[in-house]
């Protein structure tokens, strides 16, 4: 396994509109590996092939275990060829992306979704999801057609993470 790079703001692979994934062979289940370990290194929720530079219609996500109260916390998902099929409840929750970090910004999701693919057995799966974990189906599924989060807010909405914040404050401390 190995850590990849995440693919920033800007490159074009981002924006691509990926291909279905028509078979399961060796080198996509090295990539999910890989993928799996970069999400984790980076501290993501998900992370979405394209985020490393593979157009293809792939995601991982993982609500951190230490979200006790999330019945899905700490368990993996992978799904190829994901499609929402159905949604309710829109909030608008606060949302980064690993592809353009140092920003977050609130953007309309639905609590809950139920999303449908295949996965890793190659076997088709439904999941309803509620929260986090739908949070992160919807905005990885989004990746997989070329948008982004900031495609639904106004730049002026963009705020910086905490962590870019006080890295400001550092330097304007520092000067």
């Amino acid at each position: 396994m190995a850590v990849l790079q995440i693919r920033q703001y800007g490159d074009p692979v981002l924006r691509a509109k990926c291909k279905r994934v028509s078979r399961l062979d060796r080198s996509l289940r090295a990539l999910v590996d890989d993928m799996i370990e970069t999400m984790h290194e980076a501290n993501g929720v998900g992370l979405a092939a394209p985020q490393v530079g593979v157009p293809v219609r792939l995601f991982v996500a993982e609500v951190p275990a230490d979200h006790e109260d999330d019945p899905f916390a700490g368990q993996t998902f992978v799904l190829f060829n994901p499609e929402i099929v159905k949604v309710s409840d829109e909030y608008y929750p606060e949302e980064g992306c690993l592809s353009i970090p140092g920003w977050v910004a609130n953007v309309k999701r639905y609590e809950h979704c139920t999303i449908k693919g295949r996965d890793m057995t190659w076997k088709e799966v439904r999941i309803r999801a509620s929260g986090l974990l739908a949070q992160a189906f919807q905005h990885e599924t989004e990746h997989l057609d070329g948008v982004l989060f900031v495609d639904h807010v106004r730049p002026e909405d963009l705020r910086p993470t905490k962590r870019e914040e006080q890295s400001e404050e550092v330097a304007v401390a520092a000067s």
